[in-house]
C-alpha cells in the first residue's frame, strides 16, 4: 500500500496552527520523509509516526522551511539510539551544513548517515518493491520534486490449479515471473492458465516549490496522486510568478494537463487564515482536488 501523511502544509512562516512542509510516504511498511521543516519531529510524535521505520529522507531544496528541522531530527535519532542507517538525499551543500552542525555540537551518532547529493533528474533509489526518482522544478534556487512508485508485484499463483497441473514448487518463482511450464511429457501449460496478473503499482509525486511551468507536465503525467504547491490564490498570480510559486488554479491546471487522478494542494502563504477558497478555486478546473490537511493520511 502507498500512502502519504501530511505533517506540514504551510509555507515559510508557521501560522494558524499550520507548520512548514513535511510529509511521510508509506510504502509496504517503509517510511520515507519528504522535507523536514521546523517542528517536523514534534508533528511526527503528535501523529504517531514511527521514527524507527524512517531510513530515507528527501530534501527538495535549501530554503529553511524545508529543512531546518533536519539536524534536530537526526540528533533525536541519536539520543534514542536509532540503529538503522540513514540515507539523506538533497542538493549540495546539505551534507556540509548538517555535518558542520553535528561537528560543532560534538555529536556522535550510533548510526551511519549516507548523504546523496542531487544534481540532476534521475533515479535516486531502486528496490525490488519501489523506485524513487527526482526532477528539477522551476524555483528561485535549485529545487527538486520526487516521484514514489510501487513496482508491479509478481503474478499471483492459483495454488489449486498449479497443484492440479503437477507443477513443482521449485518452479513457482518462474511462474510469478510469467514463464510457461512444460511437463515431462512435453505438455505446455500456459502461465495465464495457473496465475493471474497483479494490478499496476501506484505512483505518488511530490511536486516541490515551483512557479507554473508546463515543462513539468511530463514528470507528473498519469500519476495516481500528486502534491502541488498553491502558495497563493489566483488573484495574486503576478506575485506568485515573481516569487517562483504557484496559485490554486495553476496547480489544478497542471493536474488537468498531466491527467493525474488526484491532486493535493499545500504550501499555503501565512497571509491566509482560511483555506477553503484554495480548494474551491482549484476544483473549478480539476474536480478531484483536496487540501493537504495536517495529520491526515491519504491512500494513493
Amino acid at each position: 500500500m502507498l500512502s502519504v501523511t501530511i505533517l506540514g502544509n504551510n509555507s515559510a512562516v508557521p501560522a494558524f496552527d499550520r507548520h512548514p512542509t513535511s510529509q511521510v510516504i508509506t510504502l509496504d511498511g517503509l517510511n520515507f520523509l519528504v522535507d523536514c521543516g521546523e517542528g517536523t519531529q514534534i508533528q511526527m510524535m503528535k501523529y504517531k509516526i514511527r521514527r524507527s521505520k524512517i531510513s530515507h529522507i528527501f530534501i527538495s531544496h535549501l530554503h529553511g522551511d524545508h529543512y531546518y528541522g533536519l539536524v534536530g531530527l537526526i540528533n533525536t535519532f541519536g539520543l534514542l539510539n536509532h540503529q538503522q542507517d540513514l540515507h539523506v538525499y538533497g542538493p549540495s551543500p546539505l551534507q556540509e551544513i548538517i555535518e558542520l552542525q553535528l561537528k560543532v555540537a560534538s555529536t556522535t551518532l550510533p548510526f551511519q548517515i549516507y548523504f546523496h547529493t542531487i544534481s540532476k533528474n534521475g533515479i535516486l533509489a531502486d528496490d525490488p518493491k519501489f523506485e524513487v526518482s527526482c526532477f528539477r522544478t522551476n524555483h528561485r534556487i535549485e529545487c527538486y520534486g520526487f516521484s514514489f512508485s510501487e513496482k508491479k508485484k509478481p503474478r499471483r499463483i492459483d495454488v489449486e490449479k498449479v497443484k492440479a497441473a503437477g507443477i513443482p514448487a521449485s518452479f513457482y518463482k518462474r511462474l510469478e515471473e510469467g514463464l510457461d511450464y512444460t511437463t515431462k511429457d512435453d505438455k505446455l501449460i500456459k502461465n495465464e492458465e495457473v496465475t493471474t496478473e497483479t494490478p499496476k503499482g501506484k505512483t505518488y509525486i511530490f511536486c516541490a516549490d515551483t512557479k507554473y511551468d508546463e515543462s513539468l507536465v511530463p514528470f507528473l503525467r498519469n500519476a495516481d496522486m500528486i502534491y502541488h504547491e498553491t502558495t497563493y490564490l489566483d488573484n495574486l498570480k503576478e506575485k506568485a510568478e515573481e516569487r517562483f510559486h504557484a496559485t490554486s488554479k495553476q496547480a489544478a491546471t497542471m493536474a488537468k494537463k498531466a491527467k493525474v487522478k488526484k491532486l493535493l494542494i499545500g504550501h499555503f502563504s501565512s497571509k491566509y487564515s482560511e483555506l477553503h477558497e484554495f480548494e474551491k478555486e482549484a476544483r473549478e478546473i480539476f474536480e478531484n482536488t483536496e487540501i493537504a490537511c495536517e495529520g491526515v493520511s491519504y491512500k494513493v
